[in-house]
């Protein structure tokens, strides 16, 4: 029987940017016929894996998402002595195994040799990729097609993050890795727009012959509290992970830590957005997953009353607890999956990010 953990938090964002659309304002979304802002799932996965957690207590374990393989392999093996034909050559190969290549004019004039979609290749890979090339380089016949691809590609191994977010590699499906990990995009739980900023930079030279400001620009910012839901399913988090239980239990415990404290970087310098989650609850067990947006469908700014609050962080949390005892009492006789709930909101509530973390790190271990 599957293991499923599930993360929901609430975090409050002041003035902010962090996630932007192809016109640079905050991304934004129709939610129950109301506007709200919104943070891509990709942006939240993004900010997931460059976060310190991921980078210190995953290290050896984190892969790579580049199209730059092959001018990164044709420098590791000019490095060690080939000649620049055989390391072009050996480089060209190899990476090719992970898709198409294409040459790419540079500024300079130049070209480098490019995947045309970025791969996301683990450590086991990456080392794979340079012995490979290494031998090329050295005059050695490799195998043809398939055959190569099979001396590198895995369809699973030690990279956690991923076999948490899954990869897709266009010209060899076999190869593709289904993400263990789930990631929604998070809403405001209240009906927020975005607004325009008009700002000003002064000369510093200019003292006294003009008056008014040396630059005129514009930007967009929004402010609100989202929720965001997360999804793991421990049990194809260990396959991905070739069985290794202890380590799927270690990177879902970096995803812990993480997610209340990690928030995609954009505008970051302008608005200095660093906010801490709220409120987080964490759920195991066998259960079917089911998110919690619909506490939100009727943004929480027109139910405080029914809610009985009078502010939006408490009125977001009541909410999705009430949301979470209809959905319990309706399918499952009233009885909760075994969860953890982290409130800075009660008082009474004396659980910890570290409670936390141990109690999805024993759902894995103990699964």
């Amino acid at each position: 029987m599957t293991t499923f953990v599930q993360f929901h938090l609430l975090t409050s964002y002041g003035p902010s940017n962090p996630n932007r659309d192809d016109q640079g304002r905050p991304k934004q979304a129709m939610v129950g016929g109301t506007p709200r802002l919104r943070m891509s799932s990709q942006s939240v996965k993004r900010a997931l894996r460059e976060s310190s957690f991921f980078k210190l207590e995953l290290e050896g374990h984190i892969g790579t998402r580049t199209k730059q393989l092959q001018d990164r392999l044709r420098t590791h093996l000019l490095k060690a002595g080939a000649t620049d034909k055989a390391a072009a050559d050996a480089a060209t190969l190899v990476a090719g195994i992970f898709g198409k290549l294409e040459a790419v004019k540079e500024k300079d004039g130049g070209e480098t040799v490019k995947a045309t979609t970025l791969a996301f290749i683990s450590p086991a890979e990456w080392a794979l990729a340079e012995e490979l090339a290494e031998k090329a380089a050295a005059g050695e016949a490799l195998p043809k097609d398939k055959d190569l691809k099979k001396l590198v590609l895995r369809r699973a191994d030690g990279a956690v993050d991923i076999a948490m977010f899954g990869r897709m590699l266009a010209d060899d499906a076999d190869f593709n890795r289904d993400a263990a990990v789930q990631v929604a995009h998070a809403i405001t739980t209240h009906a927020a727009q975005a607004e325009e900023d008009w700002y000003s930079a002064v000369d510093d030279l200019n003292k006294a012959e003009d008056t008014g400001a040396g630059h005129l620009g514009e930007t967009a910012f929004g402010s609100g509290i989202y929720y965001q839901y997360v999804c793991v399913n421990c049990d194809l988090l260990v396959e991905n992970l070739k069985g290794d239980r202890e380590l799927a239990a270690r990177g879902l415990e970096a995803l812990a830590k993480a997610l209340p404290q990690t928030t995609p970087t954009g505008k970051q310098n302008s608005f200095a957005h660093r906010p801490m989650a709220f409120y987080m609850r964490a759920e195991a067990g066998p259960r079917a997953p089911r998110d919690l947006s619909g506490a939100f469908f009727t943004p929480v700014d027109r139910r405080l009353r029914e809610l009985e609050v009078n502010d939006l962080e408490r009125g977001s949390v009541k909410a999705l607890e009430v949301t979470a005892q209809q959905i319990d009492k309706c399918y499952f006789d009233g009885n909760a999956e075994g969860s953890l709930t982290l409130n800075r909101h009660d008082a009474r509530n004396e659980t910890t990010l570290s409670d936390i973390v141990r109690f999805v790190g024993q759902a894995v271990r103990g699964a």
